[in-house]
């Protein structure tokens, strides 16, 4: 029988350890937990913090998971689930909001699209399933921008071009924008990619309440705002429309 890799296995009892209990685990609380000398801790640690499963608390010094383990554990949820999950949801929030939905998540430092209906009227309209949308323009980017750590951290990293006048490019100025996101628990596009063009996106959660995705209404500007700001009753609708996709999930109430 071919024998288990130690080192493997300490890195794994190191972050099961991470994941319960207090948030944040000293070098030492975790030698000792794990009866291991602190040297060997600190090797393991310092592997896991460069592969990003491990991230250390500059202030305090100890130790905490990492957002590449949110990645691995949001890719868990299959897409094709996901999709399935938001068809009843997205096809009643075209229905009722007259506009295209979309359902995005996270892929290769932008949005892929997992989802599109079609606005519900007699219009030419292209599939977009497939597409990818840029993660600081765009509502569903935004969205995941200001949820995921890993997307913020893309987004961030990425260049960020200004397809328009209105698009927000500045570190300081997107941070801003991202907190305004949480704060409200919705996203907005309104000219920031594509001139005559608004959008507004909430994010979706699974049952440990990581953000999954996101799903977005996206129409011309005229019918998508009033007086220049995103119609309340669309935003209301997005939101209802993420936090049931979210419940089927196993989130619970958001």
């Amino acid at each position: 029988m071919a024998r288990n890799i130690q080192s493997l296995e300490r890195a794994a009892a190191m972050l099961r350890l991470l994941a319960g209990g207090e948030r944040r685990l000293g070098l030492s609380d975790i030698a000792s937990s794990l009866g291991l000398a602190k040297g060997t801790a600190h090797g393991i640690l310092r592997t896991l913090q460069q592969e990003g499963f491990v991230e250390q608390d500059g202030p305090s010094g100890r130790y905490q998971l990492g957002a590449e383990l949110l990645r691995l554990g949001t890719t868990y949820l299959d897409v094709h689930e996901l999709r399935a999950r938001a068809l009843v949801w997205t096809d009643d929030l075209a229905r009722s909001s007259g506009e295209s939905v979309y359902l995005g998540v996270l892929h290769q430092q932008g949005v892929l699209i997992v989802h599109h209906v079609f606005r519900p009227d007699d219009s030419r309209q292209v599939l977009e399933v497939g597409a990818m949308q840029p993660l600081h323009s765009t509502a569903l980017g935004k969205v995941l921008s200001a949820y995921d750590p890993v997307a913020h951290s893309e987004a961030l990293d990425a260049e960020r071009e200004e397809f328009t006048a209105r698009t927000v490019s500045a570190p300081e100025e997107f941070e801003g924008v991202l907190d305004l996101t949480r704060a409200r628990g919705y996203a907005a596009d309104v000219e920031e990619t594509w001139t005559g063009v608004a959008s507004v996106a909430a994010p979706i959660h699974n049952q440990r309440r990581m953000p999954v995705g996101a799903v977005g209404v996206t129409g011309a500007v005229e019918r998508v705002c009033k007086d220049g700001e995103l119609r309340p009753d669309l935003v209301a609708a997005v939101r209802d429309c993420a936090r049931a996709v979210s419940r089927d999930l196993g989130a619970g109430r958001f």
